[in-house]
């Protein structure tokens, strides 16, 4: 098991972001698929047409979001922390991301990197 930790720069407010990664309707847009999404703490979540699947944990309104997401029957659970900092740029966000099974973790890190937040930054920069 390995873990994921980096820092993203996207030119948008933290309340920006956190609406971009908390809103179906917004996912939608800068994502290009339908996304099932709640900030009900409990509730489950499903972006990519069911390629990351999960229960959402915690929230805090432009400032983080916890979730674990489901990976098989990996016994331990896999959790994804995301917060985000004021930046002279928009948003640093902090992202955190444990217990990624090895065979796993490179394409989990390609995906963070050139998916989920390049789709992000660049739908801030258009």
């Amino acid at each position: 098991m390995k873990d994921f930790s980096k820092y993203y720069i996207i030119p948008a407010s933290p309340e920006e972001v956190y609406t971009a990664l908390t809103n179906p309707v917004t996912i939608h847009l800068w994502s290009g698929e339908e996304a099932e999404m709640s900030t009900e703490p409990g509730s489950e979540f499903s972006l990519w047409e069911g390629s990351i699947v999960g229960k959402n944990l915690e929230f805090e309104p432009g400032r983080k979001i916890v979730q674990q997401w489901y990976f098989g029957d990996q016994p331990e659970e896999s959790i994804v922390t995301i917060k985000l900092h004021p930046h002279k740029h928009g948003t640093s966000v902090e992202l955190k991301h444990t217990n990624i099974s090895d065979e796993a973790y490179d394409d989990i890190v390609e995906g963070w990197n050139e998916v989920y937040f390049q789709s992000l930054e660049d739908f801030y920069s258009e």
